[in-house]
């Protein structure tokens, strides 16, 4: 089984707005919220996707023996690819009632470990959903990362002692989800967050702390104030704000910026392992990718994780063979010529 007969399997079982498009590139579900699309006129979604094929890499075949290694170490973690699962909230209503958010990251969680990968788990309304999102990491001796909303503090600290239960290896807060609508009307306020704010989470967790949605240098200068071991490059699939860059054209001033002081991770229109491999040469430490694990859970469960996170690394791998590349460490800007600012 490969990819595209997950894909085919998945037809039907989608909902209303996700076709289940050969390639995930936010055209066809354009702007459609409920629904996988993007905000506005959704052309951020496009935008995403459209701008990792501006890049491209450089083949030089002239180099050492033909093995190369993917595997990615993370806080203590080994893993068999730089590519993580990334975090789906409210799927019964965005997809299919098929599933809800507990049944998704049960299978999520344990399909993406049972893959060599990780999974990231969203978050929402219901306290239900970060309750069994941090049972399922738990279960699966801690490999996963829940993601906690931009929540008043009290609430956050209430997330943060599940987390800790759950032994789960990092946390993250996707500060970006400031944007959503339910957090815009949820008493007290929850939304943006002050770098002193971001500290305190730190601090008071004892975990490593990734904060997910920063777009900007300045955005990551305030992370590293805020003491944050990782970052996420990523503008939330382009579903919080319409009008936002592209995360591809973003990435090479903030890795410039941050200069190895933080791990960075970049989503948004990533599609195969060639784009996986262009991401890493322009700076990234490891990649996330959403919308197309959705289809894999919808399609074909846990063997649906499997065959795409393998089409990722195979795809990886192949692309560093071709590029003279031995392992992660080895691949750099030399490999791709992109059009964006360095």
């Amino acid at each position: 089984m490969n990819y595209q007969e997950v894909l085919e399997m998945s037809k039907g079982h989608m909902g209303e707005w996700c076709r289940s498009c050969p390639v995930c590139n936010g055209k066809a579900c354009s702007n459609h919220i409920p629904g996988p699309g993007a905000k506005g006129t959704g052309t951020a979604a496009v935008r995403n996707y459209e701008d990792w094929q501006k890049v491209f890499v450089n083949v030089d075949t002239i180099a050492s023996g033909n093995e190369v290694d993917t595997t990615f170490e993370l806080f203590g973690k080994t893993f068999k690819y730089p590519v993580f699962a990334g975090p789906v909230g409210a799927v019964d209503m965005h997809y299919s009632d098929e599933l809800n958010d507990t049944s998704y990251n049960d299978i999520l969680v344990r399909g993406a470990k049972e893959a060599g990968i990780a999974a990231w788990t969203g978050d929402g309304m219901d306290p239900q959903i970060m309750i069994a999102a941090t049972r399922s990491i738990g279960v699966n001796e801690g490999i996963g990362i829940p993601t906690i909303k931009p929540w008043p503090l009290e609430m956050v600290r209430e997330k943060l002692a599940l987390v800790k239960k759950s032994g789960a290896f990092a946390f993250a807060m996707d500060i970006d989800a400031a944007g959503l609508p339910f957090l815009k009307t949820f008493t007290p306020p929850a939304g943006r967050k002050s770098v002193e704010e971001l500290r305190r989470i730190k601090e008071e967790s004892g975990l490593p702390f990734i904060i997910k949605g920063i777009m900007t240098v300045d955005g990551a200068k305030k992370a590293m104030m805020a003491g944050a071991d990782a970052i996420v490059v990523s503008n939330h699939g382009g579903r919080v704000q319409d009008g936002v860059p592209s995360t591809a054209s973003v990435l090479g001033p903030i890795v410039d910026t941050v200069q190895g002081k933080m791990k960075i991770f970049v989503d948004g229109g990533i599609r195969s392992g060639v784009d996986v491999f262009k991401a890493l040469a322009m700076g990234a430490d490891a990649v996330l990718i959403a919308r197309p694990f959705v289809n894999a859970v919808y399609g074909a469960r846990e063997d649906g994780i499997h065959v795409l996170a393998d089409q990722l690394g195979q795809e990886l791998a192949d692309t560093m063979r071709m590029c003279g590349a031995t392992d992660l460490k080895s691949i750099g800007r030399e490999m791709v010529v992109t059009p964006f600012a360095k």
